[in-house]
């Protein structure tokens, strides 16, 4: 597990289909007091008090195997020491032909909650206080001044929480899951329009190269410039994310096959002619897919990443769009 996936801003989890754990990072071991030894290989059930199991067994499980994702599911973990942890749960169904696993990302919900409870509180004071004389007007307007400030700080708290779980930590650019509700809103919005679109999948090539001769850390600057190159240069409704690794994708409203291969040509002269401190040249391949009625999430970026295959095949540095894969 690389080292700022361990000690990413949430807790993770992956569980095969028995609900047993295969990885958790540092971030959840930390927050719940547990070793590595101590919840690997163990049922997740472990960390569940029996309202929780209840959850799991008839909310989790059968979402998950039934749309292969589960959103915003509210639980209470148990620590090391028994005390329960309220989390906000994102999973996903995540499926190879040699791995099947439920990767399972969690937001811890103490802090939201300790100001929901003082906001609460609060309630019931001015309540009491406006049963009282008007001698008490003074420290009811105080009283409605904390309670301004209380439900900015949740309101800022929740922004916050918004974009931490949508944004790339190292680049600053949407992460995969962001990428994916947006495919989704596009696709939705395709349905009852039919107005185009076109998906982009890009790799940065030989990028292992760079880590195994300068290191990670230029590699990591890379991949911030790539990012930046990319984000300069795309129409201002395009979205562009990192789908992991040195792989980018980019969602193209409003762009047939011509405009998308237009586009992926502007992207590659631009980075290959960018200005690189330390590596000499820096190239990436594409592979582009237009929606059409056949198409659903799943399948578009199917075909954007065949074409981006054979992208690697024709040399690398080149984009192709899945019509040539096809043909």
């Amino acid at each position: 597990m690389e080292e700022r996936f361990k000690n990413a801003p949430c807790g993770f989890l992956s569980i095969d289909y028995e609900g047993y754990i295969v990885a958790v990072n540092d971030t959840f071991l930390i927050e719940m007091d547990y070793e590595q030894d101590e919840l690997v290989g163990k049922h997740v059930e472990v960390i569940c008090r029996p309202p929780a199991r209840m959850i799991f067994h008839s909310y989790f499980y059968p979402t998950i195997h039934l749309y292969g994702r589960v959103r915003e599911l509210f639980v209470k973990l148990m620590k090391k020491s028994g005390e329960e942890v309220p989390f906000i749960l994102n999973a996903r169904r995540f499926e190879t032909e040699e791995v099947h696993r439920i990767d399972i990302v969690m937001l811890p919900m103490i802090k939201r909650m300790e100001y929901e409870q003082v906001l609460r509180q609060t309630k019931v004071k001015v309540e009491e206080i406006l049963k009282e004389k008007e001698a008490a007007h003074q420290e009811l307007q105080a009283l409605y001044a904390e309670i301004k400030e209380k439900k900015i700080e949740v309101e800022n708290m929740n922004e916050h929480l918004v974009v931490l779980s949508n944004t790339d930590k190292l680049t600053n650019i949407p992460n995969r899951r962001y990428f994916h509700h947006r495919l989704d809103e596009i696709v939705f919005e395709y349905e009852k329009t039919q107005k185009p679109f076109s998906l982009m999948m890009m790799d940065i090539d030989h990028f292992k190269r760079v880590n195994d001769r300068y290191g990670h850390q230029i590699g990591d600057q890379v991949l911030i410039q790539v990012a930046a190159i990319l984000s300069e240069n795309l129409p201002e409704n395009a979205v562009v994310a990192r789908y992991g690794g040195e792989e980018f994708v980019i969602l193209l409203p409003g762009m047939s096959e011509n405009d998308a291969m237009a586009t992926a040509e502007i992207l590659k002269d631009n980075i290959q002619h960018a200005h690189w401190d330390i590596v000499n040249r820096m190239t990436i391949s594409a592979g582009i897919a237009t929606f059409t009625e056949d198409d659903d999430p799943y399948s578009i970026i199917t075909k954007a990443d065949q074409a981006l295959y054979l992208s690697k095949e024709r040399g690398r540095n080149c984009a192709t769009h899945f019509n040539m894969v096809s043909s």
